[in-house]
């Protein structure tokens, strides 16, 4: 186990079997992951292979609904640019959508109304975040890598702080001790 071994409960373990209050920073669950990811741990690589094969299968399905409505649309005969129409605002949605989606396994959006108004986009492209979903749990969970990167630093703040300070400060006042001038 690493040094940041942790339960489910982001506690870490005490030797009695139960767990104590926790202390520093915990991890930031993820979506469907919890906190498995910090050790990998917790069927987590299952976890991944499963929300892999879901997020393929439903951006199947949802292409094989897309040709259906196509397919309706050929029989409805609404015309040829219409056709295109429709074809390229998908295509051009699922593209954003994919690239968005992707951007946001490695960095927090910047809160800018552009991500909402990106919203409405992103649903019609959704086609798009499932691959982009799909070809991120090949490597990790989605966002691991972001999370990773902040819980670590969190920790070696967290460990400086500890270590640097000057220890008990019901102890300065001891008789015994020498203590500083005022200057």
């Amino acid at each position: 186990m690493s040094e940041h071994s942790r339960n489910t409960s982001g506690a870490p373990d005490k030797p009695g079997g139960g767990t104590t209050a926790p202390t520093g920073p915990r991890p930031e669950p993820i979506r469907y992951f919890g906190t498995t990811w910090v050790d990998h741990d917790g069927h987590y690589a299952l976890r991944r292979a499963a929300l892999f094969t879901g997020s393929l299968v439903t951006a199947f399905a949802a292409a094989l609904i897309l040709r259906l409505a196509y397919d309706g649309l050929s029989i409805a005969q609404v015309g040829g640019f219409v056709n295109a129409i429709v074809v390229v605002m998908f295509a051009v949605c699922s593209a954003i959508a994919f690239r968005k989606t992707w951007e946001s396994y490695t960095r927090r959006p910047s809160g800018s109304s552009s991500e909402d108004a990106l919203r409405s986009l992103k649903a019609i492209g959704f086609i798009g975040s499932l691959i982009a979903y799909a070809l991120r749990c090949l490597k990790e969970a989605p966002g691991e890598q972001l999370r990773r990167t902040e819980y670590e630093a969190a920790l070696r703040q967290y460990e400086k702080r500890r270590t640097t300070r000057s220890g008990n400060p019901a102890n300065r006042d001891q008789p015994g001790r020498p203590r500083r001038k005022p200057s």
